[in-house]
């Protein structure tokens, strides 16, 4: 009896030590969670995560960064949203095979990170489309010369609200990084003279360059007054119907393009589950030792910074209407014309980079792998860029094999906002095929 009382006993104290134990390692917080919290608020400006937390753009649009003379509202944003994939607008094509066929989205594609999908994006010239746009290609019926292409890679237009001043080399937008440039608002850089923010000056010159019809005449053609009528109740009607107004709904759209569904947006408000270890630590090593942080800011993980990384440009990975003396390979000297701006180009966003395998100015990168590579090695591989240009931030980071692993995996999954599909329309009014329209996008896309 009393070897039975004992083994109970110790039986009963065994259970009861672990049923203590299992609930205090419950409670015990993630020391990943508590680490990367600490070292989070020690780079926010007021010690607060809120530093880190994209606005949502469907219950918290008062939070989101409007521009200059353009508020945000609903319907500015849903105007924007049938605008951005309206192929009926691309009235002013180069030829008649080009009319009708492409949209903002053919070179910002959705699935695609809004990037293109594949090294080069094109509108006016290109045909076809694939599973994810990395079948565009030229039409035959038109030459080099006659495509709209850009010869440096197009940026992601996810989170573009925090963006002042647009494009690689910086140059649209009259205030904030281009204040004291007023020397360089020649050409296209002209719409500076507005005086409004990078978006809206870069869609008014941009409609014009990409051939888009933007007349009062043919919106109504394809339908659009009412809902020009509903966006911009508050201008006189001569004035409703213009480029300036398009640029207005389509950086409306633009601005609401936040990836708040992304594991580290859900982390950085309080879903810790959110993001798995893997991507905790990576996020660790972003933010510290890796310093990527140092650039990559803010909410957006972007800042209006220029710096040289030295990669190289696009004409050398055979891209279409561009060369070694494209002025968009000197990035923001390109466009202010100072020397220390040679070759340095605008640090970008980072959210849903996965979804493109293409990376840098000249789409000289195919993996997140191979970026975190190039910026572990720290040696610059184009040799056209000057030692003394190059960013002071580029050098060996001697990153382990499993620091360079778990940084991947918070680029590739812990910035991945898997539902980009709720910013796109079911439909267009034209009623055409989107982002592109031509016979085999069509094919592609099951328009037909």
């Amino acid at each position: 009896m009393k070897a039975n009382y004992k083994q109970t006993t110790s039986l009963l104290l065994g259970i009861a030590l672990t049923a203590i134990i299992g609930c205090t390692s419950e409670q015990l917080p993630n020391p990943l969670d508590t680490r990367l919290e600490r070292r989070l608020s020690e780079l926010s400006p007021n010690g607060t995560l809120d530093y880190f937390q994209l606005p949502n753009s469907n219950t918290e649009l008062g939070r989101v960064p409007a521009g200059v003379g353009n508020p945000l509202s609903r319907e500015k944003i849903e105007l924007g949203r049938m605008l951005f994939f309206e192929t009926g607008l691309a009235a002013d094509a180069m030829h008649d095979t080009g009319k009708g066929t492409y949209s903002c989205g053919s070179c910002h594609v959705p699935s695609a990170g809004f990037m293109p999908g594949a090294k080069q994006g094109i509108a006016d010239g290109g045909v076809g489309f694939g599973r994810n746009g990395e079948s565009r290609g030229r039409l035959i019926s038109y030459a080099e010369e006659e495509l709209d292409v850009q010869g440096a890679r197009p940026l992601s237009v996810l989170n573009t609200a925090f963006v002042t001043n647009s494009t690689w080399s910086g140059k649209f937008g009259a205030n904030h990084a281009n204040e004291g440039t007023e020397h360089a608002w020649v050409g296209d850089a002209e719409v500076n003279e507005l005086g409004l923010d990078g978006l809206e000056a870069q869609i008014i010159e941009g409609t014009t360059l990409h051939r888009m019809r933007v007349t009062e005449g043919w919106l109504d053609t394809l339908g659009y007054l009412p809902m020009y009528d509903a966006a911009f109740a508050d201008f006189p009607e001569e004035d409703r119907y213009t480029r300036l107004t398009t640029s207005f709904a389509l950086s409306a759209y633009l601005r609401s393009l936040t990836t708040t569904e992304a594991p580290f947006q859900r982390w950085v408000r309080g879903e810790e589950e959110a993001m798995n270890d893997q991507e905790k630590a990576g996020a660790l090593v972003f933010f510290t030792k890796a310093g990527c942080y140092r650039c990559h800011k803010g909410a957006s993980l972007s800042s209006t910074e220029f710096h040289a990384l030295g990669v190289r440009d696009l004409w050398e990975s055979g891209a279409f209407a561009t060369g070694p003396q494209d002025i968009r390979n000197l990035g923001r000297g390109g466009f202010t014309g100072r020397e220390e701006d040679l070759y340095k180009f605008k640090v970008p966003q980072l959210y849903n980079m996965k979804n493109s395998p293409f990376y840098f100015h000249g789409s000289s990168r195919h993996s997140l792998r191979a970026v975190v590579e190039y910026f572990n090695e720290g040696e610059p591989e184009n040799d056209r860029v000057p030692e003394g240009q190059i960013s002071p931030y580029l050098h060996p980071l001697n990153l382990t094999e499993q620091e360079i692993a778990d940084l991947v995996a918070f680029l590739e999954h812990g910035l991945y906002d898997p539902n980009l599909e709720r910013f796109v329309p079911e439909e267009v009014l034209s009623g055409n095929c989107f982002p592109n329209n031509d016979p085999l996008s069509q094919e592609q896309l099951g328009c037909n």
